[in-house]
Protein backbone atom coordinates (compact mmCIF):
# COMPACT_ATOMS: atom_id res chain seq x y z
CA UNK A 1 0.00 0.00 0.00
CA UNK A 2 1.29 3.45 -0.88
CA UNK A 3 2.42 5.82 1.84
CA UNK A 4 -0.64 8.04 1.70
CA UNK A 5 -2.99 5.12 2.25
CA UNK A 6 -1.00 4.22 5.33
CA UNK A 7 -1.20 7.82 6.48
CA UNK A 8 -4.99 7.64 6.18
CA UNK A 9 -5.08 4.65 8.51
CA UNK A 10 -2.66 6.31 10.89
CA UNK A 11 -5.06 9.17 11.47
CA UNK A 12 -7.24 6.68 13.29
CA UNK A 13 -4.68 4.39 14.85
CA UNK A 14 -2.37 7.01 16.43
CA UNK A 15 -3.84 8.40 19.66
CA UNK A 16 -5.33 11.86 19.32
CA UNK A 17 -2.91 13.26 21.89
CA UNK A 18 0.00 12.23 19.68
CA UNK A 19 -1.64 13.79 16.63
CA UNK A 20 -2.07 17.00 18.57
CA UNK A 21 1.63 16.99 19.42
CA UNK A 22 2.63 16.35 15.83
CA UNK A 23 0.42 19.20 14.65
CA UNK A 24 2.59 21.70 16.52
CA UNK A 25 5.33 21.68 13.90
CA UNK A 26 6.45 24.74 11.99
CA UNK A 27 5.06 26.08 8.71
CA UNK A 28 7.46 23.92 6.72
CA UNK A 29 5.21 20.95 7.52
CA UNK A 30 2.81 22.09 4.77
CA UNK A 31 5.54 21.80 2.17
CA UNK A 32 6.63 18.46 3.61
CA UNK A 33 3.09 17.12 3.36
CA UNK A 34 2.89 18.30 -0.26
CA UNK A 35 6.07 16.37 -1.00
CA UNK A 36 4.49 13.23 0.49
CA UNK A 37 1.48 13.39 -1.82
CA UNK A 38 1.48 11.72 -5.20
CA UNK A 39 0.77 13.94 -8.21
CA UNK A 40 0.08 13.09 -11.86
CA UNK A 41 3.46 14.34 -13.02
CA UNK A 42 4.02 13.97 -15.86
CA UNK A 43 1.08 11.55 -16.10
CA UNK A 44 -1.29 9.66 -13.87
CA UNK A 45 -0.01 6.55 -12.14
CA UNK A 46 -2.44 3.63 -12.42
CA UNK A 47 -2.67 1.15 -9.57
CA UNK A 48 -5.08 -1.52 -8.40
CA UNK A 49 -8.08 -0.47 -6.31
CA UNK A 50 -7.04 -2.87 -3.54
CA UNK A 51 -3.69 -1.07 -3.18
CA UNK A 52 -5.76 1.91 -2.06
CA UNK A 53 -8.31 0.15 0.12
CA UNK A 54 -10.99 -0.18 -2.55
CA UNK A 55 -12.88 -3.25 -3.73
CA UNK A 56 -12.39 -3.66 -7.49
CA UNK A 57 -15.64 -5.62 -7.91
CA UNK A 58 -17.66 -2.82 -6.32
CA UNK A 59 -15.88 -0.22 -8.43
CA UNK A 60 -16.85 -2.24 -11.51
CA UNK A 61 -20.45 -2.06 -10.30
CA UNK A 62 -20.13 1.73 -10.07
CA UNK A 63 -18.76 1.79 -13.62
CA UNK A 64 -21.66 -0.39 -14.80
CA UNK A 65 -24.02 2.19 -13.32
CA UNK A 66 -22.18 4.96 -15.20
CA UNK A 67 -22.28 2.96 -18.44
CA UNK A 68 -26.01 2.38 -18.07
CA UNK A 69 -26.47 6.14 -17.86
CA UNK A 70 -24.93 7.14 -21.20
CA UNK A 71 -21.43 7.90 -19.95
CA UNK A 72 -18.48 8.29 -22.30
CA UNK A 73 -15.83 8.14 -19.59
CA UNK A 74 -15.43 7.61 -15.87
CA UNK A 75 -12.15 8.15 -14.01
CA UNK A 76 -11.75 7.38 -10.31
CA UNK A 77 -8.68 8.46 -8.36
CA UNK A 78 -7.65 7.88 -4.78
CA UNK A 79 -4.48 9.02 -3.06
CA UNK A 80 -3.42 10.79 -6.26
CA UNK A 81 -3.46 7.75 -8.58
CA UNK A 82 -6.03 6.33 -10.95
CA UNK A 83 -7.65 3.26 -9.42
CA UNK A 84 -10.14 2.78 -12.22
CA UNK A 85 -11.06 4.24 -15.59
CA UNK A 86 -13.66 3.19 -18.12
CA UNK A 87 -14.50 4.38 -21.63
CA UNK A 88 -17.51 3.87 -23.85
CA UNK A 89 -18.68 4.91 -27.33
CA UNK A 90 -15.20 4.90 -28.87
CA UNK A 91 -13.68 7.17 -26.23
CA UNK A 92 -10.20 6.85 -24.74
CA UNK A 93 -8.10 8.77 -22.22
CA UNK A 94 -7.41 11.61 -24.69
CA UNK A 95 -11.01 12.17 -25.83
CA UNK A 96 -12.43 15.60 -25.01
CA UNK A 97 -15.87 17.18 -24.98
CA UNK A 98 -17.55 20.41 -23.96
CA UNK A 99 -18.05 20.07 -20.21
CA UNK A 100 -20.52 22.95 -20.10
CA UNK A 101 -20.90 24.52 -16.64
CA UNK A 102 -17.92 22.67 -15.20
CA UNK A 103 -16.30 25.65 -16.92
CA UNK A 104 -17.75 27.91 -14.22
CA UNK A 105 -15.63 26.23 -11.54
CA UNK A 106 -12.57 26.69 -13.74
CA UNK A 107 -13.46 30.36 -14.22
CA UNK A 108 -13.77 30.63 -10.44
CA UNK A 109 -10.18 29.41 -10.15
CA UNK A 110 -9.05 32.10 -12.60
CA UNK A 111 -10.70 34.79 -10.49
CA UNK A 112 -8.91 33.44 -7.41
CA UNK A 113 -5.56 33.40 -9.21
CA UNK A 114 -6.10 36.95 -10.50
CA UNK A 115 -6.95 38.18 -7.00
CA UNK A 116 -3.85 36.49 -5.57
CA UNK A 117 -1.72 38.26 -8.17
CA UNK A 118 -3.22 41.62 -7.23
CA UNK A 119 -5.06 42.12 -10.51
CA UNK A 120 -8.50 42.43 -8.88
CA UNK A 121 -10.36 42.12 -5.59
CA UNK A 122 -13.66 40.26 -5.51
CA UNK A 123 -15.32 42.78 -3.19
CA UNK A 124 -14.76 45.63 -5.61
CA UNK A 125 -17.38 46.71 -8.10
CA UNK A 126 -17.36 44.86 -11.40
CA UNK A 127 -18.04 48.29 -12.91
CA UNK A 128 -14.35 49.06 -12.38
CA UNK A 129 -13.86 46.83 -15.42
CA UNK A 130 -17.32 46.98 -17.03
CA UNK A 131 -17.52 50.73 -17.46
CA UNK A 132 -20.94 50.51 -19.16
CA UNK A 133 -22.38 49.86 -15.69
CA UNK A 134 -21.09 53.10 -14.15
CA UNK A 135 -24.03 55.33 -13.26
CA UNK A 136 -26.55 52.49 -13.67
CA UNK A 137 -28.32 50.18 -11.20
CA UNK A 138 -25.53 47.64 -11.84
CA UNK A 139 -22.75 49.92 -10.57
CA UNK A 140 -22.78 48.27 -7.13
CA UNK A 141 -22.61 44.69 -8.39
CA UNK A 142 -19.36 43.23 -7.08
CA UNK A 143 -17.20 40.53 -8.63
CA UNK A 144 -18.14 38.44 -5.60
CA UNK A 145 -21.82 38.83 -6.53
CA UNK A 146 -21.07 37.50 -10.00
CA UNK A 147 -19.24 34.39 -8.76
CA UNK A 148 -21.89 33.75 -6.09
CA UNK A 149 -24.80 34.05 -8.55
CA UNK A 150 -26.56 36.66 -6.42
CA UNK A 151 -25.76 39.62 -8.69
CA UNK A 152 -29.41 40.45 -9.33
CA UNK A 153 -28.66 40.86 -13.03
CA UNK A 154 -31.51 40.29 -15.48
CA UNK A 155 -32.47 36.64 -15.81
CA UNK A 156 -35.15 34.58 -17.50
CA UNK A 157 -34.97 31.34 -19.44
CA UNK A 158 -35.32 32.82 -22.93
CA UNK A 159 -32.76 35.56 -22.31
CA UNK A 160 -30.21 33.27 -20.68
CA UNK A 161 -30.45 29.96 -22.50
CA UNK A 162 -31.68 31.07 -25.92
CA UNK A 163 -30.70 34.66 -26.65
CA UNK A 164 -27.34 34.67 -24.87
CA UNK A 165 -26.20 31.04 -24.96
CA UNK A 166 -27.35 30.13 -28.48
CA UNK A 167 -28.09 33.25 -30.51
CA UNK A 168 -25.77 36.05 -29.37
CA UNK A 169 -22.83 36.66 -31.70
CA UNK A 170 -20.94 38.55 -28.99
CA UNK A 171 -21.99 36.90 -25.74
CA UNK A 172 -20.02 39.27 -23.55
CA UNK A 173 -21.57 42.38 -25.09
CA UNK A 174 -25.04 40.86 -24.86
CA UNK A 175 -24.59 39.84 -21.21
CA UNK A 176 -23.12 43.20 -20.20
CA UNK A 177 -25.97 45.02 -21.95
CA UNK A 178 -28.70 43.34 -19.92
CA UNK A 179 -30.40 45.27 -17.13
CA UNK A 180 -30.44 45.00 -13.35
CA UNK A 181 -33.48 43.02 -12.20
CA UNK A 182 -32.88 42.92 -8.43
CA UNK A 183 -30.63 44.59 -5.90
CA UNK A 184 -27.30 42.75 -5.58
CA UNK A 185 -27.28 40.07 -2.90
CA UNK A 186 -31.06 39.75 -2.61
CA UNK A 187 -31.94 36.99 -5.13
CA UNK A 188 -30.05 33.85 -6.16
CA UNK A 189 -30.31 32.79 -9.80
CA UNK A 190 -28.20 30.44 -11.90
CA UNK A 191 -27.33 33.24 -14.28
CA UNK A 192 -25.10 32.26 -17.21
CA UNK A 193 -25.18 35.77 -18.64
CA UNK A 194 -23.92 37.29 -15.39
CA UNK A 195 -21.04 34.82 -15.32
CA UNK A 196 -20.15 35.61 -18.93
CA UNK A 197 -19.56 39.18 -17.70
CA UNK A 198 -16.49 37.76 -15.92
CA UNK A 199 -14.86 37.46 -19.35
CA UNK A 200 -14.68 41.25 -19.51
CA UNK A 201 -13.62 41.54 -15.86
CA UNK A 202 -10.74 39.07 -16.28
CA UNK A 203 -9.63 40.58 -19.57
CA UNK A 204 -9.42 44.15 -18.28
CA UNK A 205 -8.12 43.25 -14.82
CA UNK A 206 -5.28 41.02 -16.04
CA UNK A 207 -4.63 42.58 -19.42
CA UNK A 208 -4.89 39.10 -20.94
CA UNK A 209 -7.45 37.11 -22.85
CA UNK A 210 -9.16 34.86 -20.27
CA UNK A 211 -8.45 31.69 -22.28
CA UNK A 212 -4.77 32.60 -22.55
CA UNK A 213 -4.71 33.45 -18.85
CA UNK A 214 -6.09 29.99 -18.09
CA UNK A 215 -3.52 28.39 -20.33
CA UNK A 216 -0.57 30.14 -18.67
CA UNK A 217 -1.58 30.04 -15.03
CA UNK A 218 -3.79 26.94 -14.72
CA UNK A 219 -3.86 24.44 -17.57
CA UNK A 220 -0.15 24.35 -18.37
CA UNK A 221 1.02 24.13 -14.73
CA UNK A 222 -1.41 21.23 -14.19
CA UNK A 223 -0.46 19.47 -17.41
CA UNK A 224 -4.00 19.81 -18.78
CA UNK A 225 -4.70 19.81 -22.53
CA UNK A 226 -8.03 21.54 -21.88
CA UNK A 227 -9.05 24.79 -23.57
CA UNK A 228 -11.79 27.41 -23.36
CA UNK A 229 -14.40 27.70 -26.07
CA UNK A 230 -15.09 31.03 -27.77
CA UNK A 231 -18.15 32.78 -29.14
CA UNK A 232 -18.33 33.94 -32.75
CA UNK A 233 -16.87 37.31 -31.76
CA UNK A 234 -13.81 35.53 -30.35
CA UNK A 235 -14.57 35.99 -26.64
CA UNK A 236 -13.76 33.10 -24.31
CA UNK A 237 -17.01 31.73 -22.87
CA UNK A 238 -16.50 31.83 -19.13
CA UNK A 239 -19.91 30.35 -18.25
CA UNK A 240 -19.48 27.16 -20.33
CA UNK A 241 -17.53 25.74 -23.24
CA UNK A 242 -14.27 24.37 -21.82
CA UNK A 243 -13.27 21.22 -23.67
CA UNK A 244 -11.69 18.62 -21.44
CA UNK A 245 -11.13 14.91 -20.85
CA UNK A 246 -12.00 12.86 -17.80
CA UNK A 247 -8.32 12.59 -16.90
CA UNK A 248 -7.73 16.32 -17.16
CA UNK A 249 -10.83 17.16 -15.17
CA UNK A 250 -9.48 14.82 -12.50
CA UNK A 251 -6.29 16.91 -12.39
CA UNK A 252 -8.35 20.01 -11.67
CA UNK A 253 -10.39 18.22 -9.00
CA UNK A 254 -7.22 16.86 -7.43
CA UNK A 255 -5.77 20.37 -7.27
CA UNK A 256 -8.74 21.41 -5.14
CA UNK A 257 -8.47 18.27 -3.02
CA UNK A 258 -4.90 19.33 -2.24
CA UNK A 259 -5.86 22.88 -1.32
CA UNK A 260 -4.61 24.43 -4.57
CA UNK A 261 -1.08 23.03 -4.14
CA UNK A 262 0.61 21.02 -6.90
CA UNK A 263 3.82 19.04 -7.15
CA UNK A 264 7.02 20.47 -5.66
CA UNK A 265 4.86 22.57 -3.35
CA UNK A 266 3.74 24.98 -6.10
CA UNK A 267 0.65 26.88 -4.89
CA UNK A 268 -1.29 27.31 -8.13
CA UNK A 269 -4.45 28.56 -6.41
CA UNK A 270 -4.31 30.07 -2.90
CA UNK A 271 -5.43 27.60 -0.26
CA UNK A 272 -7.64 30.28 1.26
CA UNK A 273 -9.42 30.65 -2.09
CA UNK A 274 -10.05 26.91 -2.34
CA UNK A 275 -11.49 26.89 1.17
CA UNK A 276 -13.63 29.99 0.61
CA UNK A 277 -14.85 28.74 -2.78
CA UNK A 278 -16.16 25.52 -1.29
CA UNK A 279 -18.19 27.14 1.49
CA UNK A 280 -21.63 28.70 0.96
CA UNK A 281 -21.04 32.12 -0.58
CA UNK A 282 -24.49 33.49 0.13
CA UNK A 283 -27.23 32.88 2.72
CA UNK A 284 -29.60 32.57 -0.23
CA UNK A 285 -28.28 29.11 -1.19
CA UNK A 286 -26.39 26.77 1.13
CA UNK A 287 -25.45 24.53 -1.83
CA UNK A 288 -23.41 27.09 -3.76
CA UNK A 289 -19.93 28.48 -3.25
CA UNK A 290 -17.89 30.41 -5.77
CA UNK A 291 -19.28 28.49 -8.74
CA UNK A 292 -18.88 25.13 -7.01
CA UNK A 293 -21.84 22.98 -5.90
CA UNK A 294 -21.81 22.00 -2.22
CA UNK A 295 -23.59 19.56 0.09
CA UNK A 296 -24.06 21.82 3.10
CA UNK A 297 -27.02 21.73 5.44
CA UNK A 298 -29.51 24.54 4.97
CA UNK A 299 -31.96 25.91 2.45
CA UNK A 300 -30.65 25.17 -1.00
CA UNK A 301 -31.63 25.82 -4.58
CA UNK A 302 -30.64 23.65 -7.51
CA UNK A 303 -31.33 26.14 -10.27
CA UNK A 304 -33.12 29.35 -11.14
CA UNK A 305 -36.23 27.21 -11.68
CA UNK A 306 -36.28 26.30 -7.97
CA UNK A 307 -37.51 29.51 -6.32
CA UNK A 308 -38.68 27.89 -3.07
CA UNK A 309 -35.65 25.74 -2.44
CA UNK A 310 -35.37 22.71 -0.18
CA UNK A 311 -34.16 22.17 3.36
CA UNK A 312 -31.42 19.77 4.44
CA UNK A 313 -28.53 18.63 2.26
CA UNK A 314 -28.85 18.20 -1.53
CA UNK A 315 -27.38 14.67 -1.27
CA UNK A 316 -28.43 13.52 2.21
CA UNK A 317 -26.56 10.19 2.09
CA UNK A 318 -23.22 11.90 1.45
CA UNK A 319 -21.00 13.92 3.82
CA UNK A 320 -21.32 17.67 4.10
CA UNK A 321 -17.74 18.32 2.94
CA UNK A 322 -18.06 16.86 -0.59
CA UNK A 323 -18.22 19.34 -3.46
CA UNK A 324 -18.51 19.18 -7.22
CA UNK A 325 -18.26 21.01 -10.50
CA UNK A 326 -21.30 20.16 -12.56
CA UNK A 327 -22.29 20.78 -16.17
CA UNK A 328 -25.26 20.23 -18.46
CA UNK A 329 -25.87 16.52 -19.23
CA UNK A 330 -24.16 15.62 -15.95
CA UNK A 331 -20.54 16.43 -16.68
CA UNK A 332 -18.97 15.93 -13.25
CA UNK A 333 -15.90 16.63 -11.16
CA UNK A 334 -16.61 15.20 -7.70
CA UNK A 335 -14.24 15.83 -4.78
CA UNK A 336 -14.58 13.81 -1.57
CA UNK A 337 -12.00 15.13 0.91
CA UNK A 338 -12.84 12.63 3.65
CA UNK A 339 -11.89 9.65 1.47
CA UNK A 340 -9.20 11.28 -0.72
CA UNK A 341 -11.30 10.31 -3.76
CA UNK A 342 -11.86 12.37 -6.90
CA UNK A 343 -13.97 11.07 -9.75
CA UNK A 344 -14.95 12.57 -13.09
CA UNK A 345 -17.60 11.69 -15.64
CA UNK A 346 -18.39 12.97 -19.15
CA UNK A 347 -21.38 11.81 -21.15
CA UNK A 348 -24.99 12.34 -22.05
CA UNK A 349 -28.29 11.49 -20.38
CA UNK A 350 -30.95 8.77 -20.71
CA UNK A 351 -33.94 10.86 -19.62
CA UNK A 352 -34.96 14.51 -19.41
CA UNK A 353 -35.09 14.16 -15.63
CA UNK A 354 -31.31 13.70 -15.62
CA UNK A 355 -30.81 17.26 -16.88
CA UNK A 356 -31.66 18.78 -13.50
CA UNK A 357 -31.53 15.75 -11.20
CA UNK A 358 -28.51 14.86 -9.06
CA UNK A 359 -29.46 11.18 -9.23
CA UNK A 360 -26.51 10.19 -11.40
CA UNK A 361 -23.80 12.01 -9.44
CA UNK A 362 -25.29 10.91 -6.13
CA UNK A 363 -25.62 7.32 -7.32
CA UNK A 364 -22.04 7.24 -8.52
CA UNK A 365 -20.70 8.82 -5.34
CA UNK A 366 -22.59 6.38 -3.12
CA UNK A 367 -21.41 3.36 -5.10
CA UNK A 368 -17.78 4.49 -5.16
CA UNK A 369 -17.78 5.26 -1.45
CA UNK A 370 -19.34 1.85 -0.78
CA UNK A 371 -16.28 0.23 -2.41
CA UNK A 372 -13.99 1.41 0.39
CA UNK A 373 -12.40 -1.48 2.28
CA UNK A 374 -11.59 1.01 5.03
CA UNK A 375 -15.19 2.26 5.27
CA UNK A 376 -15.50 0.94 8.80
CA UNK A 377 -13.07 3.65 9.98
Amino acid sequence: MRQIASMRLARWIIPWSVIGFLACGDDASDANRAADYIYPEPDWAIETPEAHDLDSTLLEAAADFAGEHASDCLVITRDGVIVGEWYWNGWDETSEENVFSVSKSITSALVGIAQDKGALAIREGASNYITEWIGTDSEDVTIRNLISNDSGRQWNYITDYVQMAFLAYDKSAFAIGLGQQHNPGTVWAYNNSAIQCLERVLNRATGMDAAEYAQEFLFEPLGMASSYGRDRAGNPTTYAGVKSSCRDMARFGYLYLRGGRWSNGEQIIPQAWVEESTQPSTPLNSAYGYMWWLNHEGNWLSSAFDPGGSDGRPMPNLPEDVFRASGFLNQIIFVDPGTDIVFTRIGSIISLEDITSSMLVEGLAERIRAARLDSYL
